[in-house]
C-alpha cells in the first residue's frame, strides 16, 4: 500500500491567511484586550488567581515576586517571565491604576519612568480590593477550563464584585484592535451601576449625572463635556487633560508656577526636561529656573519666573508646548461575548451587571445546595438525640463504622449522609445545650434557604442583593475624587510678544537653504570672515533683526515657511547653519528662491510672485501670517511644470520688470495685477514664445533703481537702463535686450537690479567656477549691444547662474 502524502499543496495566501487568523484570534482573546466582565487581561487574571491559590493574601506576609511569577508561568501562563512580572508590577503602581490590585514591597518603578527592581528583589501580595475580585470563586460562581497542560483548572473570568474595567481602566494593542479605557472613581461607577439596576432605560446623560468622568490616579483637570459625552455614547472620543498648576508670589514681586498634578501616564522626568529645554533654548522669555521638588509628601514641579514675566501666558505656553496638557483619546474596546467590541459607558456597565447576575445566581445555587445538605444533617442529628440511648446501644453492638451506619439506617431510617454525621459525632455534642444549638441552626438554615430561594426565583431580590453588595464595596473602598471635570475647553491665549526674549541678532540664509541666527557678539568677533558655509554655498540673505520679528522663506515649488526669529537655531557665526528641511519638512528637490524679513504684517504691504511660465500674483503680506511654523504652507497655486522665479515685498505702488531667456524684457506697474488670496494662481504677466521662459523678475522703485545687470550664458554682462524699456501693460511680449544671432546666440541667464546695496555679483559656470564681478566695472550699453565678456567660457564653461554678492563686512 502506497504511503500517504506527508505534505499538502496549498496556496501561500491561504496558508498565511489561516495562520495569521489563528494568531490574531489568540492575541485578541488571550493576551491584549480585557474582558468586559472583570476588566482583566488573561495574564492579570492568572496572576491574581495564582496568588489566591498560594494563599498570598492581604493579611498574610509579603512573598517574593519571583515565586508568584514562577507559579503563574508554571501553571497557567506559559510565556516569558518579563511579561508576567510587568503585569504584576503594573497592578501595584498607584500612578497608573486607580485602585491597586497588588501591594508591593520594594522598588516597583516610579512616575519618572524608572524601571522596577528585578523580581528577585521585590515582594508582593494581593490587595484587599483584589480579594473582593476573587471572593466566592470556590462557590462555582464562574466557569473553569483546563490550563495549558491539562494538569489544573483555571477560571475563565473572576467573580469581580466591583466594576474593575471602568475603575482601573485598561490599555492594550492587538491585531486590528487597540483599547484605551481611562480609570474612574469607584464610588461613581458603583452609583452608575446601581442607577442602571434601578432604571435600566437610563441613557448616557442620566449616567453622567452620577459619573462625572474619568478619575485619573494623578489627578489633573479634564476639559470638554461634548467629547466626554461622545466617548461615553460611542466608546470613542477625545478630552483635554491638563495638570494642576497654581501661581505663588515670592519676595521682590517675582512669581512662580507650582505644578502639583500632571496628566495621566506622562513621565514626570521628561516633562521637567522639556520645560527646562524651553528655558535653555530661550523659546520664550520669562523662565528663570525649572526645579523638580517632588518628595515623599507629594509631586511638586516649580517653574520660577523672572520679574515682570507674564505668568499666565507662560503657563498657557507650557500647556500648549509640553505634556502638561495632553489629549486623551477614548477607545473602549473589550472582549464581550467572546468577541472584541467597541462599547459605550452603558454597554460596559450592562456587561458587568449581567456578569454579576450570573455570579450571584451561581453563588446562591451553591449556597442553597450547601444549606439544604446541612439542614438534612441537622434534622438527622436532632432525631438522633431523641433516640440517643438506642443509638449508642446499636453502635456498641456493631462490628465497625460501616456496620454501624448500615444498622442505624435500617433501624431508624436515616439516610447515608445523616448516618455518616451521627457516627462521626463527638461525645461533647450530646449535651442538652447542643440540642438547642442544633434547633437554632435549623431555624437559621430555614431562613437562609427561604432567602436564597427568593434570590433565585425573584429578579427583584437578585437586584437588591447585587445593590447591597456594591454599596458595601463602595463604603469600604471608595475615596475622594482626584480629577476635576470642566465643561468647556479653555482657549490657550499666549501673548508671544511679551514672552519672546528681545535680542538683536544676525540672521543669515544661504543659497543652499542653511539658516541660522547668530549673536551680535559672535558676529563682531568674526574678523570679517565669511559665515560658516559649504565651499559651494553663498549668502542669499543677511540682516540684523530682532527676535520678535519673522522671516518668510519662499521655495521654488510654491511653498513658504513661516519662521519666527526666536525659533531659529542659535549658531556661532563660524559654524554652518541648519538646513530648512530640518526645521520644516520640505521636498528634497525644492530650493529657496526668496527670503522676506517681516517686522509686522501690515495690510498695506504686498507680496508679488513671478513664475517661470510668466504668471504674476499679488497678495497682501498680512495673509501670510501663520500660527505655527512646523510645516510648509502653500504660497501660491502652481501648474505642474511651473516654478517660482521671484518673490518681492512692495508698498503697492512699485513697478515690475520681467526678463526671459530669449532676451525679452517687460516693464509694467504692479497694479496691473489685481490683489488675490493666498492660495490663488495669479494671472498672465508676460506673453512668452513657445520655447521661451522667465529667467528673472523683480519689483523696483524707479526713483532708486536706474539700471539692471543682464548676464548671458556666453559670459557677457552689461548694465542696461530700465528707462530703455517703455512701461507697458501686463501680458505683452516685451522689448528685446540682446542682439539676435543665428550662430551661437546669447540667452539671458539672470537680470538683477543694480542698487547701492547690491553692486557686486557672483557668476557661476557649468564647471563650478565662480567669478566675482563689481557692478561698477560693467559699463552701460544699449539694448542691442552684447556688453563685456567677463568669463572665458572656453575654459570655464557657460554661465549657469548669477546672484548679488552680499558683503557682510559693510554692516559691522
Amino acid at each position: 500500500m502506497q504511503e500517504a502524502e506527508k505534505y499538502l499543496d496549498l496556496p501561500l495566501e491561504e496558508v498565511i491567511g489561516d495562520r495569521f487568523g489563528r494568531y490574531s484570534k489568540y492575541i485578541i482573546q488571550e493576551r491584549a484586550l480585557p474582558d468586559a466582565r472583570d476588566g482583566l487581561k488573561p495574564v492579570q487574571r492568572r496572576i491574581l488567581y495564582a496568588m489566591l491559590r498560594d494563599n498570598n493574601l492581604s493579611d498574610k506576609p509579603f512573598r517574593k515576586s519571583a515565586k508568584t511569577v514562577g507559579n503563574v508561568i508554571g501553571n497557567y501562563h506559559p510565556h516569558g517571565d518579563s511579561s508576567v512580572y510587568e503585569a504584576l508590577v503594573r497592578m501595584s503602581q498607584s500612578w497608573k491604576i486607580r485602585k491597586n490590585l497588588v501591594e508591593m514591597h520594594g522598588n516597583n518603578g516610579s512616575i519618572d519612568g524608572d524601571p522596577p527592581a528585578a523580581m528577585r528583589y521585590t515582594e508582593a501580595r494581593l490587595s484587599s480590593l483584589a480579594e473582593v475580585m476573587l471572593q466566592d470563586i470556590k462557590k462555582n460562581t464562574v466557569e473553569y477550563i483546563p490550563n495549558f497542560d491539562d494538569t489544573e483548572e483555571e477560571p475563565v473570568v473572576l467573580p469581580g464584585y466591583f466594576p474593575n474595567l471602568l475603575v482601573n481602566g485598561s490599555t492594550g494593542i492587538s491585531a486590528g484592535y487597540a483599547t484605551d479605557i481611562p480609570p474612574h472613581h469607584l464610588g461613581e461607577i458603583i452609583d452608575g451601576a446601581i442607577l442602571l439596576l434601578d432604571r435600566p432605560n437610563s441613557d448616557v446623560k442620566d449616567l453622567m449625572n452620577v459619573i462625572q468622568g474619568p478619575d485619573f490616579p494623578g489627578g489633573g483637570t479634564i476639559q470638554g463635556y461634548e467629547g466626554l459625552k461622545k466617548a461615553y455614547e460611542t466608546g470613542k472620543g477625545r478630552i483635554v487633560l491638563r495638570g494642576k498648576a497654581e501661581f505663588e508670589t515670592l519676595r521682590g514681586g517675582k512669581e512662580q508656577i507650582v505644578i502639583t498634578e500632571i496628566p495621566y501616564e506622562v513621565i514626570k522626568a521628561n516633562l521637567v526636561k522639556r520645560m527646562d529645554e524651553i528655558r535653555f533654548d530661550k523659546k520664550i522669555d520669562g523662565i528663570a529656573e525649572v526645579r523638580d521638588e517632588t518628595d515623599r509628601t507629594g509631586l511638586r514641579i516649580v517653574v520660577e519666573l523672572k520679574k515682570e514675566a507674564d505668568a499666565k501666558s507662560i503657563l498657557h505656553y507650557l500647556y500648549k508646548n509640553t505634556d502638561l496638557q495632553v489629549n486623551y483619546n477614548f477607545n473602549m474596546v473589550a472582549i464581550s461575548d467572546k468577541a472584541p467590541k467597541l462599547l459605550g459607558l452603558k454597554s460596559l456597565l450592562n456587561a458587568y451587571l449581567d456578569h454579576q447576575k450570573t455570579v450571584t445566581t451561581n453563588r446562591s445555587r451553591h449556597d442553597l445546595d450547601q444549606a439544604l445538605k446541612r439542614k438534612h444533617i441537622v434534622e438527622g442529628l436532632i432525631k438522633a438525640i431523641s433516640v440517643l440511648d438506642e443509638l449508642i446501644q446499636l453502635i456498641r453492638e456493631s462490628n465497625d463504622k460501616q456496620d454501624a451506619k448500615n444498622n442505624i439506617m435500617q433501624r431508624f431510617g436515616f439516610t447515608e449522609m445523616q448516618a455518616e454525621a451521627i457516627v462521626t459525632l463527638q461525645l461533647y455534642r450530646l449535651t442538652n445545650t447542643d440540642i438547642q444549638t442544633l434547633e437554632r441552626e435549623a431555624s437559621e438554615l430555614d431562613e437562609t434557604i427561604n432567602s436564597l430561594n427568593e434570590v433565585l426565583n425573584n429578579p427583584k431580590k437578585l437586584v437588591q442583593t447585587i445593590k447591597k453588595e456594591l454599596k458595601q464595596v463602595k463604603k469600604t473602598f471608595a475615596d475622594e475624587r482626584r480629577t476635576n471635570v470642566e465643561r468647556d475647553v479653555e482657549e490657550l491665549k499666549i501673548d508671544m510678544q511679551t514672552m519672546i526674549p528681545q535680542e538683536d541678532v544676525i540672521v543669515t540664509v544661504s543659497r543652499e537653504g542653511y539658516v541660522k541666527r547668530t549673536s551680535v557678539r559672535s558676529f563682531t568677533a568674526s574678523n570679517d570672515e565669511r559665515p560658516g558655509m559649504k565651499e559651494t554655498d553663498d549668502l542669499t540673505f543677511f540682516k540684523e533683526m530682532n527676535t520678535t520679528e519673522t522671516i518668510l522663506i519662499f521655495t521654488e515649488k510654491g511653498q513658504y515657511l513661516y519662521v519666527p526669529i526666536h525659533q531659529l537655531p542659535d549658531i556661532r557665526w563660524k559654524d554652518n547653519g541648519q538646513h530648512v528641511a530640518n526645521l520644516v519638512p520640505i521636498s528634497p528637490d525644492d530650493r529657496v528662491v526668496s527670503v522676506i524679513p517681516v517686522e509686522q504684517f501690515h495690510e498695506d504691504q504686498f507680496l508679488v510672485f513671478i513664475t517661470k511660465n510668466g504668471m504674476i500674483k499679488r497678495t497682501p503680506l498680512s495673509e501670510y501670517q501663520a500660527q505655527r511654523f512646523n510645516r510648509a504652507l502653500v504660497a501660491l497655486k502652481l501648474k505642474a511644470d511651473d516654478l517660482v522665479r521671484s518673490v518681492d515685498v512692495t508698498n503697492g505702488k512699485e513697478e515690475v520688470m520681467i526678463v526671459t531667456r530669449l532676451g525679452y524684457g517687460l516693464r509694467f506697474d504692479e497694479e496691473e495685477a489685481n490683489v488675490v488670496g493666498q492660495r490663488a494662481a495669479g494671472v498672465k504677466a508676460i506673453a512668452l514664445k513657445d520655447d521661451d521662459f522667465v529667467t528673472s523678475a523683480f519689483t523696483f522703485d524707479p526713483t532708486h533703481v536706474k539700471t539692471m545687470l543682464v548676464t548671458t550664458q556666453r559670459g557677457a554682462m552689461k548694465q542696461v537702463k530700465v528707462s530703455l524699456f517703455t512701461k507697458s501693460s501686463r501680458a505683452k511680449r516685451g522689448t528685446t535686450m540682446v542682439r539676435e544671432l543665428k550662430r551661437s546666440p546669447h540667452f539671458v541667464v539672470q537680470a538683477w537690479p543694480v542698487t547701492t546695496d547690491s553692486n557686486a555679483f557672483v557668476a557661476r559656470t557649468e564647471n563650478g567656477d565662480t567669478e566675482h564681478v563689481e557692478g561698477e566695472s560693467i559699463k552701460e550699453y544699449d539694448r542691442y549691444q552684447t556688453g563685456n565678456y567677463v568669463v572665458d567660457t572656453d575654459t570655464s564653461g557657460m554661465i549657469e547662474d548669477v546672484w548679488p554678492y552680499i558683503d557682510h563686512s559693510q554692516k559691522k
